[in-house]
């Protein structure tokens, strides 16, 4: 929901919404995990220095809520979490062999987009980034993007996202709005096209496009009415370890500085979820469903069986719900289907004196009778796939 009282685009998440919301999270969290990345939490402010350092208060301060004053200090909201990342990477020696390190976080950031931009959960002025940065070796930079490239490809995979375009993005030449050398912008241009031809990518080339520190590979995804928008993004960043005088100690014992691959596969979980939601119709794969099973006594003599039912499907993680609304049976399961939940179980007469379940399907008129064991079984094996 929204709430004008709250502030217009900051998303407030209702019990569904977050179950939803945290399966997601569990999800790539586990997959990075795998993949060798380390959680980290950072805070929701920052000081105004920190801002200034990376180069993002010069080149988004329109796009930044205004700071907040102390006494003696400034604080901003947390617009983006690479340069609190970049603290972290600082915060003791380096060496050559602890690289890469794969810093993750699921951070809130804020940004004060303009009112007549706002788009429900695709485009807010708070959203959850499922973000990371790789800090890596020159020699390691092509494997660490391409090991992101499959991670994104593999989510869409899994959601089933069939139609999307790959883009490269790339700085304008004619414009001055950007940081860094030119020889270290040739080189980050030249990498990204490299890999984009070596993973044989069908890639678009848009200029204009880049981060203003370096090129990205961005994941574009059409909504219901045919806008494309930017999901999974992966950023090549030379500059930013140069203004945090970052540095590992190579194998000659002298002083290197890292590179960084900023990327978010998801790109935002509000706007994921927003398509997610369209791309489905709200007709959630089980695994990720916010409510996988409704339980519907047909009278009020079966809300205590539908509770014994409950009790043992939420002990095994099952996400339900019970229908114990005053109101005919028919109008339950029209209720049910109307909020395509995966299933639902019927709780008469007959289940209750021989302690098993009728279970439907969403989207099926036959019901099949089962012991409750047996269900649990089916399901999680659905889960699974």
């Amino acid at each position: 929901m929204f709430s004008e009282k709250v502030g217009i685009g900051l998303p407030i998440w209702l019990p569904k919404g977050v179950i939803l919301k945290n399966k997601l999270i569990s999800f790539l969290n586990q997959k990075q995990i795998e993949l060798g990345y380390k959680n980290v939490i950072t805070p929701h402010i920052g000081r105004k220095e920190l801002y200034v350092t990376s180069g993002h208060y010069d080149k988004y301060k329109k796009d930044s809520f205004e700071p907040i004053n102390t006494k003696s200090e400034q604080f901003l909201i947390k617009p983006m979490n690479c340069p609190h990342h970049c603290e972290i990477y600082k915060n003791k020696i380096r060496s050559y062999k602890d690289l890469p390190i794969r810093l993750a976080e699921f951070g809130n950031v804020y940004r004060y987009e303009k009112h007549g931009e706002l788009h429900g959960l695709i485009r807010t002025r708070g959203f959850t980034q499922d973000d990371a940065h790789i800090f890596c070796r020159p020699d390691q930079v092509k494997d660490e993007i391409k090991s992101v490239i499959n991670l994104v490809l593999y989510i869409f995979k899994k959601f089933k996202f069939k139609k999307y375009k790959i883009q490269i993005s790339l700085r304008d030449k004619k414009n001055k709005n950007y940081i860094g050398e030119e020889d270290e912008w040739a080189k980050s241009e030249e990498i990204i096209k490299e890999i984009a031809k070596e993973e044989k990518l069908k890639t678009s080339i848009k200029e204009g496009e880049s981060a203003f520190y370096g090129p990205k590979i961005d994941f574009m995804v059409k909504d219901s009415l045919g806008r494309e928008w930017q999901l999974g993004t992966i950023q090549l960043d030379y500059q930013m370890p140069e203004r945090f005088k970052l540095n590992y100690i190579d194998l000659n014992n002298k002083k290197k500085k890292p590179i960084i691959i900023h990327r978010a596969p998801f790109g935002s979980l509000e706007r994921f979820i927003g398509i997610l939601i369209e791309h489905t119709e709200g007709k959630f794969p089980l695994w990720i469903s916010p409510e996988q099973v409704n339980i519907i006594p047909i009278s009020e003599k079966y809300h205590e069986y539908s509770k014994e039912i409950y009790k043992i499907l939420r002990s095994e993680n099952i996400e339900c719900n019970i229908n114990n609304k005053n109101e005919k049976i028919g109008k339950k399961i029209r209720n049910s289907e109307m909020q395509k939940i995966p299933y639902m179980i019927i709780v008469g007469k007959d289940e209750h004196e021989k302690k098993n379940i009728s279970v439907r399907k969403q989207g099926k008129k036959e019901t099949k009778k089962m012991k409750i064991n047996k269900f649990i079984e089916i399901i999680k094996k659905e889960i699974k796939i």
